[in-house]
């Protein structure tokens, strides 16, 4: 049976007992992460402009009101991103109801062979709910080092993989960089402090 966590239980076991009289979106206390690395004191990913798989042009203010989990992949990934992604849908699942307000959005650094419609395929094969964004190179190009995110090109054969940065950015649901999760976390971990970035807001 899977571990279903709620915001109760994560304050509980916190101590944060007074988090639940705060009222709006409070962007200054140092949140205590117990897995992920607090990002609270970062400008990052504020002007990205890049496409859905829709062709609707999107930037982080079109996820207001939700929490947007950032992670930078492509189709092609054989590890990394296939993990990261089935990662998410796991907590997801482990938030219950709280878990509606998380939306990943994964951006391709392969725009050359990550057409809309791969990629769209790609992330719903994980949670139907997941997106998925593209851009010219050039573009892509931008959103990554708003991110500082690293990425490169690896010749194999008569093809490439791609080397990169494979951190999760969790932004909270006015916009603000709250929470970086590594690849080296696990589903229960990441869930745990997800749930404390909704208690801020």
């Amino acid at each position: 049976m899977s571990t279903l966590f709620t915001r109760r239980k994560v304050l509980t076991g916190m101590g944060l007992l007074g988090l639940g009289l705060l009222s709006g979106c409070d962007t200054s206390p140092k949140l205590n992460f117990k897995y992920g690395k607090d990002l609270s004191d970062k400008i990052m990913g504020r002007t990205f402009r890049l496409k859905n798989t829709e062709g609707e042009s999107v930037t982080l203010s079109s996820y207001r009101g939700l929490m947007p989990v950032v992670f930078f992949g492509f189709a092609q990934c054989p590890a990394v991103c296939p993990t990261t992604l089935a990662r998410m849908a796991q907590a997801k699942k482990m938030m219950g109801r709280d878990g509606k307000i998380m939306q990943v959005i994964f951006i391709t650094l392969d725009p050359e062979r990550d057409t809309p419609e791969v990629l769209d395929a790609y992330v719903k094969a994980f949670d139907p709910s997941f997106q998925a964004l593209y851009g010219t190179p050039e573009e892509i190009a931008v959103a990554a080092k708003e991110f500082g995110i690293f990425y490169e090109k690896i010749p194999t054969g008569d093809s490439y993989t791609l080397s990169h940065t494979a951190t999760s950015f969790v932004f909270d649901t006015r916009g603000n960089l709250r929470l970086g999760l590594s690849a080296s976390l696990n589903a229960k971990e990441c869930a745990e402090d997800l749930l404390t970035v909704m208690e801020v807001c």
